[in-house]
């Protein structure tokens, strides 16, 4: 039987390594994995197409300012061959529309029109000295904190003309064009990290699949199994995984067969030393002293040994899924208080909390009986028997008024044939080691877990909690 144990508690214990593994980890790793891999994508091509958009309207702007500055310059130059050139009125005859400023700059004067007044001032020194040596010269500056391009045509010797051509409108373009491609590229990475986590779900849907099989099996179905034709790409875990429960299945079978046949087989000679005992205490009075009490002490040991056969035939029986039907639980625990002679007045019900569980009867009433007997045998008896609810189900406590449980012992007293310390430093050690355990077994055939902690004030608080079901 402990061999039953240990291979339920090793599928549990892979179920809960493999849950959060698959969902939190594994999962989040990949989404982000896809989210970082497509934004240092999309940023690097965002980047590139700016520089490339950049360079391209940077350039094809300078080469529209240049005609025009040149255009400009010939209509300055026809208009300066005339006898008495009035210089102001040519440059005001130019159409330089809004974004361009033409001056002249003519034996040492600088000449421009009234609006365009302190535009010398963004032509650089160098810019003139290139000019002035009649060389054509082209640069990007900035006017009035603006991005701007000066273009210098030298006319005639001491004569140069200058347009100052603003580029704010090109630096407006850009500005949008960066701000459209960084949404770009974060919707990018939004988009990847959905896609990310789809593709994840959907990869690690057959772990999904092998976490739920070996949740059935841990809640005692034997008979959950993967379908190989589900997912053809993993049908050697598949197969792996329902060889391995075949044969988990087939050796708890044995072993519970085997529990079963041994004590089955027990239960005809323990009958017949059961009757002989009972005629020896019938005659208790006519024997001697010393044989009474080996009388009395073959009595305890036959009903102990009729307990132990009884539990090992309940243990056989309890992997098994729970039968569940509709329970009513307070009445239930009031009649297991009277069978052993327990206060009924003993159990509450918690406001809230419906009478109508849908549990199996006989392991509810098998657990309930074992909590109470644990508590009169080493806790002085039950002080009080509670029926309750939390958001996740219904809870069962058992509180008693005894030295308690130590914390290094909680964990292993639900275990089969505990006996040592953990059941000695509360009473006379006179059980069978299995009452607690069958407790274990019913909870987890329901999908739930026991366990035990300090009562306030002194004493152990023994708890069930079992899942609702509506179905």
């Amino acid at each position: 039987m402990s061999r039953i144990a240990a291979v339920r508690r090793a599928a549990a214990v892979c179920r809960a390594a493999l849950r959060p593994r698959v969902t939190a980890g594994l999962r989040t790793r990949v989404t982000a994995g896809f989210t970082a891999g497509a934004l240092a994508l999309s940023t690097s091509i965002a980047l590139v197409s700016y520089q490339v958009a950049r360079s391209s309207l940077l350039a094809e702007r300078e080469r529209t300012a240049v005609r025009a500055a040149y255009l400009d310059a010939t209509v300055v130059q026809s208009g300066l061959a005339a006898d008495r050139p009035d210089i102001l009125e040519i440059l005001r005859s130019l159409d330089t529309g809004g974004n361009r400023r033409a001056v002249l700059h003519r034996d040492g004067e600088w000449y421009a029109r009234n609006l365009d007044a302190g535009v010398t001032s963004a032509i650089p020194p160098a810019l003139q000295q290139l000019a002035h040596a009649g060389e054509p010269v082209v640069q990007r500056v900035r006017a009035g904190g603006q991005p701007a391009l000066v273009i210098g045509v030298p006319l005639a010797p001491g004569t140069t003309f200058y347009e100052v051509d603003s580029l704010i409108e090109l630096q407006n373009t850009l500005r949008v064009l960066a701000i459209v491609l960084t949404l770009v590229a974060l919707s990018t990475a939004v988009a990847a990290a959905a896609l990310g986590r789809h593709a994840t779900g959907y990869v690690l849907r057959p772990l999904r699949r092998v976490t739920d099989a070996a949740q059935e099996i841990t809640d005692g179905n034997l008979t959950a199994r993967l379908d190989p034709a589900a997912e053809p790409d993993l049908a050697r875990l598949t197969t792996s995984f329902n060889g391995m429960v075949d044969q988990l299945s087939a050796r708890m079978q044995r072993d519970r067969r085997f529990a079963a046949d041994v004590s089955h087989e027990l239960r005809s000679p323990l009958q017949t030393l059961e009757a002989a005992a009972s005629l020896l205490a019938r005659r208790r009075d006519r024997l001697d002293e010393r044989s009474a009490t080996a009388v009395d002490l073959v009595n305890a040991e036959v009903a102990r040994f009729q307990a132990l056969v009884n539990d090992l035939i309940e243990l056989a029986r309890s992997d098994q899924p729970a039968e569940r039907s509709p329970v009513d639980v307070p009445d239930l625990a009031r009649q297991v208080c009277r069978t052993h002679g327990v206060p009924p007045e003993l159990v509450t019900v918690e406001e809230g909390t419906e009478r109508t569980w849908l549990v199996d009867r006989r392991r509810v009433t098998q657990l309930l009986s074992n909590l109470i007997e644990n508590a009169q045998r080493h806790g002085g008896g039950p002080s009080a028997v509670r029926l309750g609810t939390d958001p996740d189900g219904y809870l069962l406590t058992v509180e008693d008024e005894g030295p308690g449980i130590r914390p290094e012992d909680r964990e292993v007293i639900f275990d089969r044939f505990v006996r040592g310390r953990a059941a000695h430093v509360r009473g006379a050690g006179d059980g069978t080691g299995l009452g607690l355990a069958l407790v274990a077994q019913h909870a987890a055939a329901h999908g739930g877990r026991a366990g035990v902690t300090d009562r306030p004030g002194g004493g152990a608080r023994f708890y069930v909690h079992l899942p609702r079901r509506d179905t």
